[in-house]
């Protein structure tokens, strides 16, 4: 940190900190860096997508709703930005607007298996649920 109380070098360094230490499974702390280099530059999509990332291994599922929901607002045709507010929607519990989302995400993206899986999964919860 500097003496200002942020930390040393640019939104850059704090970007590639931030992804290095997610790749590192340190995702609060990420989550805290990049939330810092996002108020320094507001809109970046490569930050809103690292930080909806973060927010979501860090567990804090409301906010990467809201971190993704942001990023999609930005580029709608976002598949991974659908695909994300999906899975963070899921893991808080609100099934339709995960299935909203992850069938955004398989629609633009119908060659991504793994988009699909989250799909079913998320459809057989509910249809479990109202059963």
């Amino acid at each position: 940190m500097t003496d200002a109380g942020s930390p040393a070098g640019d939104v850059y360094d704090w970007y590639q900190r931030g992804l290095q230490l997610l790749t590192n499974r340190d995702p609060a702390a990420a989550a805290t860096l990049l939330t810092r280099a996002l108020q320094a530059e507001p809109g970046s999509r490569s930050l809103l997508e690292a930080l909806g990332r973060a927010q979501y291994d860090a567990g804090r599922f409301r906010e990467a709703i809201g971190t993704f929901s942001e990023l999609a607002s930005c580029n709608p045709a976002d598949d991974y930005a659908q695909f994300g507010l999906g899975l963070a929607a899921s893991r808080a519990g609100d099934l339709d607007l995960a299935a909203e989302h992850l069938a955004l995400a398989v629609a633009m993206r119908p060659d991504r298996a793994h988009y699909a899986r989250a799909l079913r999964g998320v459809r057989a919860r509910r249809t479990a649920e109202s059963a």
